[in-house]
């Protein structure tokens, strides 16, 4: 008995010292809601248009062709015109340009594959596009990083924030508070450091659009499936009404 009540409290106090080390560190913040895009056209061609011009220089997406874009209303011609390299085809699959062992010399491994990064990202915070949202929004200036950054999402993370120029820089803020007798930091906001060439709403809007386009991208055919199991489950509420109501026409007779 006392071993046990022994092994509750070592549980008991380990978990204290994890919230507590991660609330001192900044780690684990909550997600933020992504806003869910997957229906707007605009905001996918535009989260398409990021996606080319700021993360396939690194990551591919191995398993999404450039010509199932057309599904979010591109036409080839646009495709050509906008997204492609130079040597590309549109009935390419999204290839990153970057050599995997440069990127694993400069990196320590090749970057990811982000077809499916939207699906598998997903956690007891929330989905995959929750934590792509909030992890986009949480770079900020670390000068004991060897890249000069970090994530609150993703701590120690190796890739530099690829859109700074955009969101410009900002360095969390922290309110310190005692907890169990301990002084810990709590995470309360951002301080803009230095402009990007977005406003801040004007790139949450643009993170948006790329989560949104990850979205899709991780399956394209979502909304279709969503729509086709709308009409199944109408046509079986009324086949069961049917079947129902022939049920008892047949047996209405029979004691």
């Amino acid at each position: 008995m006392k071993n046990i009540k022994k092994l509750a409290l070592g549980f008991v106090m380990a978990l204290g010292l994890l919230s507590g080390a991660q609330a001192s560190g900044g780690d684990a913040i909550a997600w933020d809601k992504a806003p869910n895009k997957t229906n707007d056209l605009a905001a996918l061609q535009n989260g398409a248009k990021l996606f080319v011009n700021y993360c396939l220089n690194c990551h591919s997406a191995a398993f999404m062709r450039y010509n199932r874009l057309k599904d979010i209303g591109l036409t080839e011609q646009q495709i050509k015109d906008n997204l492609l390299f130079a040597t590309t085809k549109v009935g390419d699959t999204m290839k990153a340009a970057i050599d995997p062992a440069q990127a694993k010399e400069w990196f320590g491994k090749n970057p990811p594959d982000l077809t499916l990064m939207a699906r598998s990202r997903a956690g007891h915070g929330g989905t995959g596009a929750d934590y792509l949202y909030t992890y986009l929004r949480s770079y900020h200036r670390d000068d004991t990083k060897l890249t000069g950054w970090n994530n609150l999402a993703f701590p120690n993370v190796g890739m530099p924030n690829p859109l700074w120029e955009l969101q410009g820089e900002r360095e969390p803020v922290y309110e310190d508070k005692e907890e169990h007798g301990h002084t810990v930091q709590i995470f309360k906001g951002w301080k803009q450091v230095k402009p990007g060439t977005m406003t801040p709403l004007q790139y949450d809007q643009a993170i948006g659009d790329l989560v949104g386009y990850m979205q899709w991208m991780a399956e394209p055919a979502q909304n279709t499936r969503v729509r086709i199991g709308v009409w199944v489950l109408i046509f079986l509420s009324i086949f069961t009404f049917i079947a129902w109501r022939l049920n008892a026409a047949y047996w209405k007779d029979i004691k």
